[in-house]
């Protein structure tokens, strides 16, 4: 499950007070493994990106042409590992604020061997804004984004029209925004966000939901959802403008 949360100590400040930006995502430090703790210290050196290096040139960065894929909450990295092991030949960029979660991708990525995978471990609106070039994703991932289910959070959802345009700016043209989540009514509300959002075409048949495309791996999180009944709504949107 990714760990695209929200800070509980951000309250919305009165009007005498700056207002700070609303984050959609909780900063968790958490105890880390030895095996976690390995991939920090061996695996950022290799893999790990800085906001501070500002714009990336993405061909440079990996010393090749191929397509790219951003994930949003990459959670413990288990299925952006999965999907840089089966597509070798395509280049991934994960944004995870959980240091565990960052510890463990390394990890997998130094036990496996490659060198398809890039790792930022800060906010990704941020890393959108300040480092990705436009037009140069060819899918964006968000899976499993905390669905902040309580009304009065639900400004803190990740998925609003403001984030739909920045998106849209970073696909090349025919590029993809893949979403799912677990959460009936979040599923609703990214369906009436995308569905509005202008420069999309929902790639679902009758306009809504999709079944779960096979690039998308099945997550422990998800199989024990499924066993206890629940729902997982994917949605794709294609950049068409």
């Amino acid at each position: 499950m990714s760990d695209v949360n929200d800070n509980p100590q951000e309250q919305d400040q009165s009007e005498s007070q700056p207002r700070r930006t609303i984050r959609s995502f909780v900063m968790r430090a958490g105890r880390m493994t030895e095996g976690q703790q390995r991939g920090v210290e061996k695996g950022w050196p290799l893999f790990g990106l800085d906001l501070a290096d500002g714009p990336l040139e993405l061909d440079a960065l990996f010393g090749r042409q191929a397509a790219r894929t951003l994930e949003i909450g990459f959670g413990m990295g288990h299925s952006l590992l999965e999907m840089a092991q089966a597509a070798p030949e395509q280049d991934f960029i994960g944004i995870e604020v959980h240091r565990p979660g960052v510890g463990a991708l390394l990890n997998g990525l130094l036990n496996a061997g490659l060198s398809n995978v890039r790792v930022y471990d800060c906010d990704a609106i941020e890393v959108l804004n300040q480092a990705i070039p436009d037009a140069s994703l060819d899918r964006l991932l968000l899976f499993f984004p905390d669905p902040w289910h309580k009304k009065k959070h639900n400004k803190r959802r990740i998925v609003q029209p403001a984030f739909a345009e920045l998106v849209r700016r970073k696909l090349k043209i025919g590029g993809v925004l893949h979403m799912a989540t677990d959460w009936e009514h979040y599923a609703e509300h990214m369906l009436e966000v995308m569905s509005a959002a202008p420069g999309y075409r929902n790639q679902a048949a009758d306009g809504t939901y999709i079944p779960r495309p096979d690039e998308r791996p099945i997550t422990k999180f998800e199989k024990r959802g499924e066993r206890l009944g629940h729902g997982v709504w994917d949605l794709k949107f294609e950049r068409i403008d």
